[in-house]
């Protein structure tokens, strides 16, 4: 008999890597009908925050670096310098999800915010530093901001869709370890 948390952490483990693909597919479509305009949201680091930051265990790392390996593949990005940058952001987040449980979500959003802000830049001073082509900086910035005004939809989706909360403090004892 198989143990429903152990069975319900892998369910959403799957559909992690569900929305992922479904994720990589839909930006792959050529359906923008304009070339210049407003870019999406990067909607998989958006994803990998709000539930890092609802519940780590449904989000383990080897899976984030798989994604984010795979978009490096498909979107023809130099392999490896950004998931190993979205590991270093996670990373600094997941140590500290238990110390920002009882935050706001204004609070949130500004902590996310900054991680992410961080990360744009850390990419493109390793890409600068090794002369690697970019994008425009105001392209990425604006990336950077509907990355931002996508959190809270994401946030919303990933509680009424797929039910993930953050876990209150009594569910430690349930889950049989601090989270």
């Amino acid at each position: 008999m198989v143990d429903p948390l152990s069975s319900r952490r892998i369910a959403h483990m799957a559909l992690f890597a569900l929305i992922a693909a479904g994720t990589m597919f839909l930006r792959l479509l050529p359906i923008s009908p304009v070339t210049h305009g407003v870019p999406g949201p990067d909607l998989m680091l958006a994803f990998a925050v709000a539930w890092l930051l609802r519940r780590p265990d449904y989000v383990p790392t080897v899976l984030i670096i798989a994604v984010f390996v795979l978009e490096d593949l498909i979107y023809w990005r130099p392999i490896g310098l950004w998931p190993l940058i979205v590991l270093g952001g996670t990373e600094f987040l997941r140590s500290r999800v238990r110390p920002n449980r009882s935050l706001s979500f204004p609070a949130e959003l500004a902590i996310v915010a900054g991680v992410m802000l961080v990360m744009l830049l850390v990419n493109r001073l390793v890409l600068a530093l090794f002369m690697v082509d970019q994008p425009v900086l105001g392209l990425e910035l604006l990336r950077y901001l509907m990355t931002l005004v996508a959190y809270p939809f994401v946030v919303a989706l990933s509680a009424l869709a797929f039910g993930l909360r953050r876990p209150a403090p009594g569910d430690d004892i349930a889950f049989g370890r601090r989270l």
